[in-house]
């Protein structure tokens, strides 16, 4: 099995989309995904896109597939300035524990180095225990501090 980070192509929303509805019923929330395919895939590679993309393609027994990937976009903290806003980072049920997760991980951590962003935020479930130990070996620290809002339209 060879694991191979690279940029996100269209070619791969299709992929991608599928993996997001696997982390969405992994979070006990399928409801919850509105977004259609042609919105993903103009929202990441249209005219204007609004996020940015890296996925890990496995190949193995003669097949490459995209079994993870993460997906960011910039936001500006008043305090900060430019931040990596991890959307999500996704790796399929059957190929977590080998290493995808890491990987992604520390790719995203030299491109917010590269661009020279301020750090990289996120959000986790609090019953999400396994995120909260992967995240945990990065240092990273939690907040309890502020609640979450949002306005949906």
């Amino acid at each position: 099995m060879q694991i191979k980070i690279r940029k996100a192509e269209k070619k791969d929303c299709p992929a991608m989309f599928d993996l997001i509805k696997e982390l969405a019923e992994y979070e006990k929330a399928p409801q919850e995904v509105t977004v259609t395919i042609d919105h993903f895939m103009e929202s990441g590679f249209g005219e204007k896109p609004v996020w940015q993309a890296i996925v890990a393609e496995v190949a193995g027994d003669g097949q490459t597939a995209v079994k993870g990937f993460a997906l960011w976009y910039i936001r500006y903290s008043t305090w900060k300035g430019c931040r990596m806003y991890l959307e999500d980072i996704v790796v399929t049920q059957s190929m977590r524990g080998h290493g995808l997760g890491t990987q992604l991980m520390d790719t995203l951590i030299t491109i917010a180095r590269e661009n020279k962003y301020s750090g990289i935020v996120w959000q986790v479930l609090d019953w999400n225990e396994p995120a909260i130990h992967f995240y945990e070996k990065y240092h990273a620290k939690f907040d309890d501090e502020w609640i979450n809002c949002s306005l949906t339209f």
